[in-house]
């Protein structure tokens, strides 16, 4: 099917698929900087839109402020002339995140993923202030809503407020219940939505999505490509069985072990994923069993 053109003027650059980068280490646990960019630049000549480095799947609660510095100036060396780099600014406060933005403009990237406060139940007074300070660095800021992990639930009459006050473009969500995309369409209609969890690609696709920041297209690349293009295409016929053939490995997206899940995906496949940072630990035997299981009958099938 044809491709979307990464390089065409109507895309923002939050748009399409933005691959959220793992994060390479060496056997000593330090960032292993040729091989992430090595991956970043791979990604780019699969057709892919972008990258989100320094987000969850790249560990970055593990990584000093130097090593996320780090990160996002290899991420925008390897990327080719249309290709996104949109780092994760997360932190536990407004100053830290907004540093972070700060030093992403400086470094050349186009856009900021930013989670809302994280080191406790954050108001929406909080909230509001949180980004207030992050969009004043100056580039287009996507919101994170994951209000799992940060216990701050990014509403769609909070995201419409941050909306309208100019603070966020677009917003990565990952709550799961699809219900609210239409919420947020509604209350928001200029705000774009991006897909946030793998395994609910199709139906976010289907209730208006611009893009979709995600996991497992740095394991199956083409695939995912395959399927985002036919899911915003409305092109059921097409997306549909590859979902279901997918779905085995998208699942895997939304659990607590992904990180580990998506490096051993990149293992089979031929890349580097490779071990984690303490404290995260290896998949335990079951678990892994059950992902290399569902990763091998894919490749197996010829998926790519």
């Amino acid at each position: 099917m044809n491709r979307v053109d990464r390089t065409a003027p109507t895309r923002m650059p939050w748009h399409g698929v933005i691959v959220a980068t793992s994060l390479p280490f060496g056997r000593d646990l330090a960032v292993d900087h040729g091989v992430y960019g090595d991956n970043v630049a791979w990604l780019a000549e699969q057709g892919l839109h972008g990258v989100a480095p320094n987000g969850s799947l790249g560990e970055y609660q593990t990584l000093t402020y130097e090593e996320r510095d780090r990160v996002v100036e290899t991420a925008v060396a390897h990327a080719p002339e249309g290709f996104t780099v949109m780092p994760g600014v997360g932190a536990y406060g407004a100053i830290e995140a907004r540093r972070h933005a700060l030093f992403a403009r400086d470094a050349g990237c186009q856009a900021v993923m930013c989670l809302p406060p994280n080191a406790y139940r954050a108001d929406d007074r909080a909230v509001l202030k949180h980004y207030a300070m992050v969009a004043s660095a100056g580039l287009p800021v996507t919101a994170y809503n994951n209000p799992i992990d940060t216990k701050v639930d990014l509403r769609p009459e909070l995201l419409a407020k941050l909306y309208a006050e100019g603070f966020i473009v677009g917003v990565k969500e990952f709550s799961g219940d699809v219900r609210r995309c239409y919420a947020i369409n509604e209350l928001a209609p200029g705000l774009d939505l991006i897909v946030g969890t793998d395994d609910t690609l199709l139906e976010v696709a289907v209730a208006g999505a611009k893009g979709w920041v995600a996991g497992y297209p740095q394991v199956f690349p083409r695939a995912c490509l395959d399927l985002y293009d036919a899911a915003l295409a409305g092109d059921l016929t097409t997306a549909l069985p590859l979902y279901r053939r997918l779905h085995s490995v998208l699942r895997w997206d939304s659990r607590t072990e992904f990180v580990q899940a998506i490096k051993l995906g990149q293992d089979m496949t031929g890349r580097t994923g490779g071990v984690c940072r303490p404290p995260r630990q290896a998949l335990d035997p079951e678990t892994e069993a059950v992902v290399r299981s569902a990763t091998q009958a894919l490749i197996d099938a010829g998926v790519n």
